[in-house]
């Protein structure tokens, strides 16, 4: 009897698998990789954070233990879920009063489990994305919260550095300061004298010797020391103490009162999210600064981050650690390692549940008052004499103040809450607290505003203008940032009044809804055009805002009015000779709308460069056409762009007969001198200077134009060579000869570039990159070179992966 197979064809019950024609095959699944900027970084985090995370929980009076659960946690579960890659998280010294002040009230498994519901807490929070609410808390606020914290820690840990035990308040603990003096432990404060030496000595060893054990951190330097030293010499001192992870206790049920028990999970789920969350606002501003990170690390997302946080809270609680947020000394360690992904975060936690386990004989030799010496310094850190200036700089000292005395003498909430308090009842002094005057100088009266314009000083300000008589000349200074509606109605319905009946009133200051400035004298410059108008060149008319530009005048007055142009958009010369006689007038205007308007805006940065002198990381050369304004196109400021500008962005070759020392000098001096990282060349689109080389004919007169315009006629010679194929643009052939000029032109200078020893050099050593760019007038896009099969490709900026210029 033979048997049935049923073929294919007839087993129509399985479905078959239907391939696309054409389909990419399926994807290969990702291998795990970490850099090793990663894992250096990862390696120096983890040794700061062993001696910290100890310190911390010593300072709280719980385990030990914990603080190492806390750290293992912060790097593999915050670390892997937060929104801020280079943040890492652990025990913080921000939340040691609050953790110590829960573990004597409620005890050790009771404050476990308030972590877990602080950490529910902080996921329900980020689940409504509201993590951008807790930075409008004011700075003041934050900066003396922490001010007091760190007092408080320091207080409480000078008693064991000098060998006693702390009270639980920081007026106990002042108070039996003297007592603790008079009993001094000489072993206690020899091992803390010595940590503190070596914290204070080893970031400031000098020269080469000193760099390289630099590389070493600070706080794992002084441990160590202190360690090796009360091992040596034999001393006998309180020491760390690991306990069988066997009898490590866990979180258990809270156990108190239901109103301190919620009290106590809305000051861990405040204190950890508003300092994660500024945190995560300082790693963003410590990444932009160092471009090698900020191109492959994101910004923080902070809803996220905060959902991390409170991840890694319910976890910490759970398995017995201290509450955890992000903590500025590593977080910053990690960045200035080097770290580029949230791989070196979680790698260093993975270290420190590795040291937990195989390192407990090791960390059992640390003297207590080392770590103690360690923590204090930390506490005093915290009182930052920077944070303390801009307060003051801010008028915000009473509020800082307020908060600091509040956090040490009541607790963090309380104190917390009076800070908020003394900030609202600052602010509202400030919008209600208005000075009028009046006073008559020859026959101007001048009334000047000084504070925010609102319904509470409309009728000081009414009883000071009905002062004006009929007819007189008012000068009206406003001095504030804000006016409400009533204001505005009021002071706008007296100037139309007083106007009606003969009188003038010139609006100076800077006041109004907007903080913007009113008015201007009124007269031949006036212009009510707002500040950063003048880049379009526009012409205000007396008695009427900005008008509609004409062609000619759009184009800066620089070409032709036939919509022609000369070399770089200048050989036009029609409608020229009609603003000659303004073009004084306009320049002074020019200047003094800077003065008035952008100078209060930029002087702060413009004196910091000053100091400092240009550092700028770019060198871009372009041409002198005035629609290509170099800041706004790259959205650079002041010392970002070390910019060369000529007519056609041309690159003369070296060394040669035809050679330019101006473009040369500015080359060397950007690459040897400001050790630029790249160089751009930006050509644009309707180049006058590249109409003219195709115009021009041999022979005849040499001006200076033509002569520099010879720069260019290899660019010229490489667009008619017949095997070359043409540059394109966005994947479409140019638009006329003159455009596939300018783009072969961007790619020609590339190749002189590379023609100059100094960039040759840079090139080979990988310090120097070199970009094209060409700028489309008329589109207002950018597109960026580069090289796709085989080909010279000018792709938009958003299409573009990459900057690479041909080979």
């Amino acid at each position: 009897m033979s048997a049935c197979v049923p073929t294919r064809a007839a087993d129509s019950s399985r479905p078959r698998r239907i391939h696309k024609p054409h389909s990419p095959p399926p994807t290969p699944p990702r291998r795990f990789r970490i850099a090793g900027a990663d894992l250096s970084a990862s390696i120096a985090v983890f040794l700061i954070a062993l001696p910290l995370s100890l310190g911390i929980a010593l300072a709280t009076g719980a385990p030990l233990q914990s603080g190492l659960v806390a750290a293992a946690v912060g790097g593999i579960v915050a670390g892997r879920l937060g929104g801020s890659p280079l943040q890492v998280s652990g025990p913080a010294a921000g939340l040691t009063v609050v953790t110590a002040d829960l573990i004597h009230r409620y005890g050790w498994r009771t404050t476990c489990a308030i972590t877990v519901l602080a950490g529910v807490a902080q996921v329900g929070l980020g689940c409504l994305r509201v993590a951008r609410t807790a930075l409008a808390v004011s700075p003041a606020i934050v900066h003396g919260m922490l001010a007091g914290i760190g007092v408080t820690i320091a207080v409480a840990q000078l008693h064991i550095v000098l060998g006693g035990t702390p009270q639980s308040s920081v007026l106990e603990n002042l108070s039996a300061l003297p007592a603790q003096l008079a009993n001094v432990h000489p072993g206690a404060v020899s091992m803390s004298a010595l940590t503190l030496t070596l914290l204070f000595a080893w970031p400031r060893i000098p020269g080469r010797v000193g760099h390289v054990l630099r590389t070493v951190p600070t706080a794992l330097v002084a441990v160590a020391g202190a360690t090796v030293t009360a091992s040596l010499t034999g001393l006998v001192l309180p020491k760390v103490d690991l306990p069988s992870w066997s009898s490590h206790a866990l979180a258990g049920l809270p156990e108190g009162p239901v109103l301190g028990i919620a009290a106590a999970v809305l000051t861990i789920t405040l204190v950890c999210s508003v300092q994660s969350l500024l945190g995560a606002v300082a790693v963003d501003k410590m990444v932009a600064g160092r471009p090698a990170q900020q191109t492959r690390v994101g910004r923080s997302d902070l809803n996220r981050e905060l959902l991390g946080q409170g991840a890694g809270n319910v976890v910490s609680g759970a398995l017995g650690g201290l509450p955890l947020a992000g903590v500025a000394v590593r977080s910053s360690a990690n960045v200035q390692a080097g770290a580029v992904s949230r791989n070196s975060t979680m790698l260093h936690g993975v270290f420190v549940v590795v040291a937990a386990l195989l390192m407990v004989p090791i960390l059992e030799l640390i003297p207590l008052a080392s770590l103690a010496a360690l923590v204090m310094a930390v506490g005093i850190q915290m009182v930052s004499l920077h944070h303390i200036r801009t307060v003051t700089r801010h008028r915000e000292v009473l509020v800082y103040v307020v908060t600091t005395l509040g956090v040490v003498c009541l607790g963090v909430l309380e104190g917390v809450a009076l800070g908020v308090s003394v900030a609202v009842a600052v602010a509202l002094h400030r919008l209600a607290r208005t000075r009028i005057t009046h006073e008559e100088r020859g026959a101007v009266h001048h009334v000047q505003v000084r504070g925010q314009l609102t319904f509470l000083a409309v009728p000081r300000l009414s009883r000071a203008l009905h002062l004006v008589p009929q007819g007189a000349d008012v000068v009206l200074e406003l001095d504030g940032s804000f006016m409400d509606h009533a204001a505005y109605e009021s002071l706008q319905d007296w100037q139309n009044s007083h106007v009606a009946r003969g009188g003038t009133v010139e609006l100076t200051g800077r006041s109004g809804r907007t903080g913007t400035r009113l008015a201007e004298p009124e007269g031949p410059s006036h212009c009510r055009c707002r500040p950063w108008t003048p880049w379009r060149n526009h012409h205000c008319e007396p008695s009427a805002g900005p008008q509609p530009a004409s062609p000619g005048e759009r184009s800066g007055g620089e070409g032709p009015a036939d919509g022609s142009e000369g070399p770089d958009g200048a050989a036009g010369s029609a409608g020229r000779d009609g603003r000659s006689g303004q073009s004084a007038h306009q320049l002074a205007r020019g200047i003094s709308a800077f003065q008035r308007n952008t100078a209060p805006l930029v002087r702060g940065e413009l004196a910091r460069l000053a100091r400092e002198g240009q550092r700028p990381s770019q060198l871009f050369l372009t041409c002198a056409d005035s629609r290509l304004v170099t800041s706004m196109i790259t959205s650079s400021g002041p010392g970002d762009l070390f910019v060369v500008r000529n007519v056609g962005n041309l690159v003369p070759r070296p060394g040669e007969e035809s050679g330019d020392d101006s473009v040369a000098a500015a080359i060397e001096y950007a690459v040897d001198v400001l050790h630029v990282r790249s160089i751009t060349v930006c050509g644009h689109s309707g180049c006058g200077a590249m109409q003219a080389l195709m115009n021009s004919e041999p022979g005849g007169t040499q001006t200076p134009l033509k002569r520099w315009l010879r720069h260019g006629l290899p660019s010229l010679e490489r667009m008619t060579v017949k095997n070359r194929p043409w540059a394109r643009l966005a994947g479409r052939a140019p638009a006329d000869a003159v455009e596939q000029l300018c783009l072969t032109n961007v790619v020609q200078q590339l190749e002189h570039l590379r023609a100059h020893e100094s960039v040759a050099r840079a090139l080979r050593e990988g310090v120097l990159e070199l970009h094209g760019m060409y700028f489309h007038v008329g589109e207002a896009q950018a597109y960026l070179l580069v090289e796709r099969d085989g080909g010279e490709l000018f792709d938009h900026v958003g299409a573009a992966e990459d900057l690479r210029h041909p080979a």
